[in-house]
Protein backbone atom coordinates (compact mmCIF):
# COMPACT_ATOMS: atom_id res chain seq x y z
CA UNK A 1 0.00 0.00 0.00
CA UNK A 2 1.44 3.15 -0.86
CA UNK A 3 2.15 6.28 1.48
CA UNK A 4 -0.76 8.39 -0.16
CA UNK A 5 -3.58 6.03 -0.11
CA UNK A 6 -2.75 5.66 3.51
CA UNK A 7 -2.88 8.64 4.54
CA UNK A 8 -6.23 8.71 2.57
CA UNK A 9 -7.68 5.80 4.63
CA UNK A 10 -6.20 7.43 7.72
CA UNK A 11 -7.89 11.21 7.12
CA UNK A 12 -10.86 10.38 5.33
CA UNK A 13 -10.04 12.38 2.30
CA UNK A 14 -12.65 10.67 -0.28
CA UNK A 15 -15.52 11.04 2.49
CA UNK A 16 -15.01 14.80 3.16
CA UNK A 17 -14.41 15.50 -0.70
CA UNK A 18 -17.90 14.07 -1.56
CA UNK A 19 -19.27 16.27 1.92
CA UNK A 20 -17.70 19.03 -0.01
CA UNK A 21 -19.40 18.29 -2.94
CA UNK A 22 -22.65 17.86 -1.52
CA UNK A 23 -22.01 21.18 0.49
CA UNK A 24 -20.99 23.54 -3.09
CA UNK A 25 -24.24 21.66 -4.74
CA UNK A 26 -26.63 22.96 -1.74
CA UNK A 27 -26.09 26.31 -2.46
CA UNK A 28 -25.94 26.15 -6.13
CA UNK A 29 -28.63 27.07 -8.57
CA UNK A 30 -31.83 24.44 -8.91
CA UNK A 31 -31.78 22.77 -12.33
CA UNK A 32 -35.02 21.00 -11.45
CA UNK A 33 -38.25 22.32 -13.65
CA UNK A 34 -41.60 22.37 -11.76
CA UNK A 35 -43.47 21.00 -14.36
CA UNK A 36 -46.53 21.46 -15.34
CA UNK A 37 -46.07 25.00 -14.22
CA UNK A 38 -42.99 25.14 -15.93
CA UNK A 39 -42.25 23.77 -19.47
CA UNK A 40 -39.60 22.96 -21.56
CA UNK A 41 -39.15 24.36 -25.07
CA UNK A 42 -40.08 21.32 -27.24
CA UNK A 43 -37.56 21.03 -30.17
CA UNK A 44 -38.64 20.25 -34.19
CA UNK A 45 -38.61 16.07 -34.15
CA UNK A 46 -39.08 15.27 -30.63
CA UNK A 47 -40.31 11.76 -30.60
CA UNK A 48 -44.06 11.88 -28.53
CA UNK A 49 -47.82 10.84 -29.24
CA UNK A 50 -48.14 8.59 -32.32
CA UNK A 51 -50.60 9.76 -35.38
CA UNK A 52 -51.60 9.09 -38.61
CA UNK A 53 -51.45 12.49 -41.13
CA UNK A 54 -55.10 13.37 -42.11
CA UNK A 55 -54.23 14.55 -45.83
CA UNK A 56 -55.92 18.15 -45.35
CA UNK A 57 -57.81 17.65 -49.06
CA UNK A 58 -59.30 14.41 -48.78
CA UNK A 59 -59.58 14.42 -45.48
CA UNK A 60 -58.63 10.54 -45.42
CA UNK A 61 -55.01 9.24 -43.80
CA UNK A 62 -52.33 9.01 -46.56
CA UNK A 63 -51.45 5.69 -45.69
CA UNK A 64 -50.72 3.43 -48.69
CA UNK A 65 -50.95 -0.31 -46.45
CA UNK A 66 -47.44 -0.95 -47.68
CA UNK A 67 -46.21 -2.37 -44.74
CA UNK A 68 -42.75 -0.90 -44.31
CA UNK A 69 -43.50 0.75 -40.94
CA UNK A 70 -44.49 -2.68 -39.24
CA UNK A 71 -41.94 -4.97 -41.06
CA UNK A 72 -39.03 -2.25 -39.35
CA UNK A 73 -40.67 -1.63 -36.39
CA UNK A 74 -37.51 -3.28 -33.86
CA UNK A 75 -40.41 -3.58 -30.69
CA UNK A 76 -43.06 -5.21 -33.21
CA UNK A 77 -45.72 -2.65 -31.81
CA UNK A 78 -47.25 -1.82 -34.83
CA UNK A 79 -50.15 -4.21 -36.35
CA UNK A 80 -51.66 -3.28 -39.84
CA UNK A 81 -54.92 -4.96 -40.98
CA UNK A 82 -55.49 -4.57 -44.71
CA UNK A 83 -57.48 -6.00 -47.84
CA UNK A 84 -57.75 -5.85 -51.83
CA UNK A 85 -60.79 -3.71 -52.93
CA UNK A 86 -60.83 -2.93 -56.69
CA UNK A 87 -57.52 -4.02 -57.49
CA UNK A 88 -56.43 -1.63 -54.49
CA UNK A 89 -54.95 -2.15 -51.11
CA UNK A 90 -57.26 -0.54 -48.74
CA UNK A 91 -55.87 -0.65 -44.88
CA UNK A 92 -58.76 -1.05 -42.66
CA UNK A 93 -57.17 -1.00 -39.55
CA UNK A 94 -54.01 0.27 -37.87
CA UNK A 95 -52.85 -0.24 -34.48
CA UNK A 96 -50.13 0.98 -32.22
CA UNK A 97 -49.62 -0.25 -28.83
CA UNK A 98 -47.46 3.03 -27.27
CA UNK A 99 -46.89 1.04 -24.21
CA UNK A 100 -44.41 -1.76 -26.26
CA UNK A 101 -42.87 1.87 -28.54
CA UNK A 102 -38.97 2.50 -28.03
CA UNK A 103 -39.67 6.04 -30.08
CA UNK A 104 -36.83 5.29 -32.16
CA UNK A 105 -38.51 6.67 -35.45
CA UNK A 106 -37.69 4.01 -37.74
CA UNK A 107 -41.21 3.84 -38.55
CA UNK A 108 -41.20 7.26 -40.00
CA UNK A 109 -38.32 6.96 -41.57
CA UNK A 110 -39.37 4.53 -43.60
CA UNK A 111 -42.66 5.74 -44.47
CA UNK A 112 -42.64 6.20 -48.33
CA UNK A 113 -45.23 8.71 -48.23
CA UNK A 114 -45.21 10.42 -45.17
CA UNK A 115 -48.27 9.26 -43.44
CA UNK A 116 -47.04 8.12 -39.85
CA UNK A 117 -45.23 10.66 -37.49
CA UNK A 118 -44.34 10.80 -33.51
CA UNK A 119 -45.88 14.35 -32.59
CA UNK A 120 -44.62 16.75 -30.52
CA UNK A 121 -47.11 16.15 -28.17
CA UNK A 122 -45.32 14.44 -24.95
CA UNK A 123 -48.91 14.96 -22.35
CA UNK A 124 -50.72 11.47 -22.68
CA UNK A 125 -50.23 9.55 -19.83
CA UNK A 126 -52.48 6.38 -18.64
CA UNK A 127 -53.97 4.51 -15.91
CA UNK A 128 -54.35 1.58 -18.41
CA UNK A 129 -52.53 0.08 -20.81
CA UNK A 130 -55.63 -0.31 -22.80
CA UNK A 131 -55.75 3.49 -23.48
CA UNK A 132 -52.00 3.66 -24.99
CA UNK A 133 -53.01 0.70 -27.50
CA UNK A 134 -54.12 3.27 -30.76
CA UNK A 135 -56.56 1.94 -33.45
CA UNK A 136 -56.66 3.46 -37.08
CA UNK A 137 -59.75 6.09 -36.03
CA UNK A 138 -57.47 7.46 -32.39
CA UNK A 139 -54.23 7.97 -34.55
CA UNK A 140 -56.43 10.47 -36.89
CA UNK A 141 -57.52 12.00 -34.00
CA UNK A 142 -53.96 12.29 -32.08
CA UNK A 143 -53.25 14.34 -35.32
CA UNK A 144 -56.42 16.24 -35.32
CA UNK A 145 -55.52 17.27 -31.40
CA UNK A 146 -52.00 17.89 -32.78
CA UNK A 147 -52.53 20.06 -35.84
CA UNK A 148 -55.07 22.26 -33.52
CA UNK A 149 -52.37 22.79 -31.18
CA UNK A 150 -49.15 23.56 -33.59
CA UNK A 151 -48.70 27.46 -33.90
CA UNK A 152 -47.64 27.21 -37.38
CA UNK A 153 -49.73 26.83 -40.64
CA UNK A 154 -47.47 24.20 -41.52
CA UNK A 155 -45.77 21.41 -40.52
CA UNK A 156 -42.56 19.33 -41.64
CA UNK A 157 -41.16 16.37 -39.43
CA UNK A 158 -37.90 15.89 -39.78
CA UNK A 159 -37.91 12.63 -39.69
CA UNK A 160 -39.45 12.42 -43.08
CA UNK A 161 -36.39 13.40 -45.11
CA UNK A 162 -33.89 12.13 -42.67
CA UNK A 163 -30.31 13.63 -42.69
CA UNK A 164 -27.25 11.51 -43.80
CA UNK A 165 -29.12 9.41 -46.90
CA UNK A 166 -28.77 10.30 -49.98
CA UNK A 167 -32.45 11.82 -51.73
CA UNK A 168 -31.60 10.27 -54.36
CA UNK A 169 -32.42 6.88 -52.48
CA UNK A 170 -35.92 8.17 -50.90
CA UNK A 171 -39.43 7.04 -52.86
CA UNK A 172 -40.57 9.84 -55.58
CA UNK A 173 -43.10 11.15 -52.96
CA UNK A 174 -40.81 11.44 -49.89
CA UNK A 175 -38.69 13.50 -52.39
CA UNK A 176 -41.48 15.61 -53.10
CA UNK A 177 -43.28 16.10 -49.28
CA UNK A 178 -43.63 19.51 -48.59
CA UNK A 179 -44.94 20.85 -45.55
CA UNK A 180 -48.53 20.23 -44.62
CA UNK A 181 -50.93 22.71 -44.34
CA UNK A 182 -52.22 22.27 -40.84
CA UNK A 183 -55.56 24.96 -41.70
CA UNK A 184 -59.04 24.45 -42.40
CA UNK A 185 -59.15 22.69 -45.89
CA UNK A 186 -61.76 25.49 -46.84
CA UNK A 187 -59.17 28.29 -46.09
CA UNK A 188 -56.49 26.15 -48.24
CA UNK A 189 -58.89 26.02 -51.22
CA UNK A 190 -60.42 29.80 -50.91
CA UNK A 191 -56.37 30.81 -51.23
CA UNK A 192 -55.66 28.50 -54.06
CA UNK A 193 -58.90 29.67 -55.57
CA UNK A 194 -57.58 33.70 -55.08
CA UNK A 195 -53.91 32.99 -56.41
CA UNK A 196 -55.37 31.37 -59.92
CA UNK A 197 -57.77 34.21 -60.80
CA UNK A 198 -54.71 36.77 -59.56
Amino acid sequence: MKFKEIINKIFLIEIFKGLFLTLRMLFSKSVTIQYPFERRKVYDGFRGRHALVRDPFTENDKCIGCMRCSTVCPSRCIYIKREKRENKMVVTDYIIDASRCIYCAYCVESCPVCALVLTEDYEYSSYTRKELIFNKEQLLKNWDEFASKWKDDFYFNKFWQPPGINPSRWPKTKREQKPIPLRRVVEIKKEGLNESSN
